[in-house]
């Protein structure tokens, strides 16, 4: 396995020579295997080594064994003690879940501040098979079948192309010694299951059944690049702008595919949607309709599908203004200064008339039963009715603030002011009102 291994380094992972490692140890079979292959090819490596303290005296036993495997191969190591199940329990998510967050934030975060270049972990093609086998039980698509990927960003599995039979057959060859995890002797968990209860069957009935497995994923990746070619040839058709944080896609160009809900599905998947009949009955919704994960909203917008992240930062409803000094907000810094005459106005910038302002002035988003006198018109409007006029967006309504005197609308700001504070040949103090962002 040495020289298949080093045939595999040269042929698939060149990049790996002569860079700075961290390996993902346990202390079980895969990784310790991993860490004599790549210290008998001489690697520039290091270990990294998570105790999650969930099974007592056994991961404290884990740990002295790395602390011992490192000192016997003269290695730098690295160990993390972690509070496993209290993230869990704050993170309201699984014990596995938790530690995989954690160990992979720590592996980030250990090689930015060592400047390791690439963190090796000793994946295998039975956990590829695996993996495959659980996405495909609980629904997925494409992406979820083609495997776990060889390399990701800083994340490389050199062992991916060997079997589980294949790392045993080497550890027991150079007299190995490894640590067994008890826990993966349960079947209560599903990756367990799988390994001891139904592959052990696949195998029996096709004994090559990692030889065909890696064939089907050899086709599927390859789908999955046909796939992606036409996805990028179709959103270049789709988008039409981005701007503000907002992604704006034309309808009529899903609307055309014999398949659009497959379309939505491989454009919006990575915005934690789920509910793809909703997301497909948008195409046909009134304005105004709306779709929303947990951190995005995918919004009819008459010719468009809009989309934006969920603002998860709290910010006031209400912005007080006591006095004329600049002041900043979410939107930028207003400027107050008295003038002698009046410039061109803008959407940043306003005129009125000092003596009509009530202090406290307030900065406000909108509510129901707002209305104002749009400047230039005669008459007030509710302001429910003017956003309707102006074709205004869902995501552009809820971003839009009013400065307000008493109850009165003085400025939609970046859109209208109102015709009661407008300077006349009877003002005596102009004030401008600009918006700096």
């Amino acid at each position: 396995m040495l020289n298949s291994f080093q045939n595999h380094i040269d042929l698939r992972l060149p990049f790996l020579n002569k860079k700075k490692l961290l390996i993902a140890i346990s202390g079980g079979v895969d990784s310790v295997v991993l860490t004599h292959l790549c210290h008998k090819l001489r690697f520039n490596i290091a270990l990294a080594h998570c105790n999650f303290n969930l099974r007592s005296e056994e991961s404290d036993a884990d740990e002295a064994f790395v602390l011992d495997l490192a000192e016997d191969l003269d290695l730098e190591v690295f160990i993390e003690s972690f509070d496993t199940k209290d993230y869990a329990r704050n993170n309201k998510c699984s014990l596995q879940m938790a530690a995989r967050e954690l160990r992979y934030n720590w592996f980030k975060e250990i090689a930015e501040q060592l400047h390791f270049d690439y963190v090796l972990t000793a994946h295998h093609a039975d956990d590829n098979l695996e993996t495959f086998i659980i996405n495909f039980t609980r629904g997925t698509g494409l992406e979820g079948l083609t495997g776990i990927p060889e390399v990701n960003d800083k994340f490389v599995r050199p062992l991916l192309p060997y079997s589980r039979e294949a790392i045993l057959g080497f550890a027991n060859e150079y007299n190995i010694k490894w640590r067994s995890d008890s826990s993966n002797a349960s079947v209560k968990y599903l990756r367990n299951k799988l390994r001891h209860e139904v592959i052990p069957v696949l195998k029996d009935i096709n004994p090559s059944l990692l030889q065909s497995f890696q064939t089907t994923l050899n086709n599927l990746n390859e789908a999955s690049v046909i796939v992606k070619d036409q996805m990028d040839a179709f959103l270049d058709r789709a988008i039409t702008k981005v701007e503000n944080g907002i992604s704006a896609f034309k309808i009529s160009e899903f609307q055309k595919l014999t398949h659009p809900k497959a379309y939505l599905y491989e454009v919006f998947k990575k915005y934690g949607f789920t509910e793809w009949q909703d997301v497909t009955n948008l195409l046909e919704a009134e304005t105004g309709k709306y779709v929303q994960s947990k951190t995005h909203r995918l919004i009819k917008n008459r010719a468009h599908l809009l989309l934006t992240e969920i603002e998860l930062t709290s910010v006031p409803e209400i912005f007080t203004l006591n006095d004329l000094k600049n002041f900043e907000t979410p939107l930028g810094t207003f400027n107050f200064e008295e003038v002698d005459s009046i410039s061109k106005a803008d959407n940043t910038c306003i005129y009125v008339d000092k003596k009509m302002l009530h202090f406290p002035l307030t900065l406000r988003r909108k509510q129901d039963g707002d209305y104002f006198y749009p400047l230039g018109m005669s008459g007030k409007k509710k302001l429910s009715k003017y956003f309707k006029d102006e074709k205004l967006s869902l995501i552009e309504k809820d971003r839009t603030w009013l400065l307000c005197s008493k109850d009165d609308i003085v400025w939609v700001v970046g859109r209208r002011a109102d015709n009661r504070f407008k300077v006349t040949d009877k003002t005596k103090q102009i004030l401008k009102i600009e918006l700096k962002k």
